[in-house]
């Protein structure tokens, strides 16, 4: 039994190297974090969110256009390898995954160096999130991208440690947070600093 067990679990493994080696053809890029593969799969990159480009769905924001750009430089008709993280998939179906060249950029956190996103932390799928948040702080300091126009008010933000979200003091879920979670920012950036995203619902248009 234990040498079936062994046999099986080393087979696992060849599968699982064999699908995370494989490389995949970028047919389309969407913006500054999903990409379309020429069998037709939409990826959205792990852990990063960059600014929205106009569609029917959202309003251009500021910084999108050169995320988007920045993107296709990257990967457009090359050839990418996806690697996994515990969750796949994400509510719209879209696949879950880290992209690197086959030379080993890493493209979710060449995209954060450059400013051009910051951290979207999300559990179960947070294999890098210490890496992309030091990518943050570094482009946060040199004034990359995003970074060189953040409207830093003197507002108060709420935090929450468990989902590293931070929101406004007026939005339903701040009121929801467990004091044992609570933390309070004067600033966005300092909010950021910290690895915390913004609320969709109160602070992402």
């Amino acid at each position: 039994n234990i040498i079936v067990t062994g046999i099986l679990f080393l087979l696992l493994c060849a599968v699982g190297y064999a699908e995370c080696s494989e490389l995949y053809e970028v047919r389309w890029v969407d913006d500054g974090d999903t990409i379309v593969l020429t069998d037709g799969r939409r990826v959205r990159y792990i852990g990063i969110n960059s600014p929205e480009v106009e569609s029917n769905y959202s309003k251009a924001e500021p910084f999108g256009d050169e995320a988007r750009e920045l993107n296709r430089e990257l990967v457009y008709l090359k050839k990418v390898r996806l690697e996994f993280d515990i969750e796949k998939y994400d509510q719209y179906g879209r696949l879950l995954a880290y992209i690197f060249l086959p030379d080993g950029t890493f493209i979710n956190n060449a995209i954060i160096t450059a400013g051009y996103a910051y951290c979207l932390p999300k559990k179960p799928n947070v294999k890098y999130e210490e890496l992309f948040l030091k990518s943050q702080q570094n482009a946060m300091l040199s004034n990359k991208g995003i970074w060189q126009n953040l409207n830093d008010d003197s507002g108060e933000y709420t935090g929450n440690s468990r989902s590293k979200r931070f929101h406004l003091e007026s939005c339903p879920f701040a009121g929801k947070i467990d004091n044992n979670s609570i933390k309070i920012y004067k600033g966005k950036r300092d909010a950021y600093r910290d690895g915390y995203a913004p609320c969709k619902k109160c602070l992402v248009p």
